[in-house]
């Protein structure tokens, strides 16, 4: 950015200040006609935002600039979340626009390497993040001066879909909550695990959520859901502020809580699981075992989710720590008193009513 080194002076012919400036090869002249030290801070102020206005780009192309914007997230946000950008700008960004300058850059660009991902097959998911990459790489480089581009119009193809996500049916269910066992080394063992397992499709916690729990977060029948450990085996405090939250214990989850205290109640954690990779790997032995339909942790959370739509849409997002859909509910939703035990009675309803009918 251009640095003004000169002041205003005193025209006395035409009563007025005025100041010279030059930036990228161009020559403006800005004026006051205010009278006194006032007018000339007048004129120099406005040749100051002038200079400010423009762009230092300096030849600059993506590629140098993105160390600075990815050490700005790596310092800002968590790993979980800058991790996955830094992997998609690797696969799908730098290759394509790396070597542009910034100068050079056109919507286009970007819409290309949106519709080449989709082409390969990203879901709608990926993509809609890959716009979110683009669009805050640009503003960090207006906010650097670098450039005055905003790639709002980028659009996700229109065949773009979500992957589908697979959940345990009723029958799996019956299975679930009926077998405790698993195989290793091709015998039949107790799966140590068995009350996690269910107690994630009782509750809908997210994986992370479940390993993080500890016995000082259980107070009666409610869950204080505060820490998750992520699949780097890092505490943090949730994927995001709704993450915190407390969660009423429908009275099958709370007995699963109670069979489990007598295995690891001696311990901080409830559930004693080391990593959300061995949790997955022992999950997928165990449907394997017993005849489930293979659906990964995360998907028991989707099997809850799609169980208690049974409730308003507002109790559900609670429950699971998603955030609300109209900033009014974030501002004016507050918790009513027994509307959570209410839920928890609900939710208690509907999966004895599923496993005693495919009894």
């Amino acid at each position: 950015m251009e640095k003004r080194t000169n002041t205003a002076s005193w025209d006395e012919k035409n009563r007025r200040w005025r100041i010279s400036v030059q930036r990228d090869g161009q020559r403006r002249s800005f004026y006051s006609s205010t009278p006194g030290r006032t007018g000339q801070r007048e004129a120099n102020a406005k040749a100051d935002r002038w200079l400010e206005s423009g762009v230092n780009a300096a030849g600059a192309t993506v590629a140098s600039v993105y160390p600075e914007w990815i050490k700005r997230l790596q310092t800002t946000t968590s790993a979980s979340n800058w991790r996955p950008i830094d992997s998609r700008w690797r696969k799908w960004i730098n290759p394509a626009i790396g070597g542009k300058k910034l100068d050079r850059i056109t919507e286009q660009n970007l819409q290309d390497i949106v519709d080449a991902a989709f082409a390969a097959g990203l879901s709608k998911k990926t993509l809609t993040s890959m716009c979110c990459d683009l669009r805050s790489f640009f503003k960090f480089c207006r906010r650097s001066k670098l450039t005055t581009f905003s790639p709002e119009d980028l659009t996700i193809p229109a065949g773009a879909r979500n992957k589908g996500k697979e959940i345990l049916q009723p029958a799996d269910l019956v299975k679930l909550f009926n077998i405790d066992t698993t195989t290793r080394w091709g015998k039949r063992v107790p799966e140590e695990y068995i009350h996690a397992y269910r107690v994630q499709v009782l509750t809908g916690l997210r994986p992370g959520e479940l390993l993080g729990l500890e016995w000082a977060d259980l107070k009666g029948h409610t869950l204080h859901v505060q820490r998750s450990i992520n699949c780097r085996g890092e505490v943090t405090k949730g994927k995001n502020e709704n993450a915190v939250r407390s969660v009423q214990l429908p009275d099958l989850a709370f007995a699963e809580i109670q069979a489990q205290r007598a295995m690891t109640g001696h311990s901080k954690q409830i559930f004693g699981i080391s990593n959300q990779q061995n949790y997955a790997k022992r999950w997928a032995v165990y449907c394997a075992a017993n005849g489930l339909t293979p659906v990964s942790p995360y998907e028991l959370r989707h099997t809850f989710v799609s169980i208690a739509q049974v409730l308003p849409e507002g109790q559900v997002k609670r429950l699971v720590g998603h955030s609300r859909s109209m900033d009014t509910f974030g501002i004016y939703g507050h918790s009513v008193n027994g509307q959570d035990e209410q839920a928890a009675d609900t939710l208690g309803s509907v999966f004895s009513s599923l496993l005693s009918r495919q009894a």
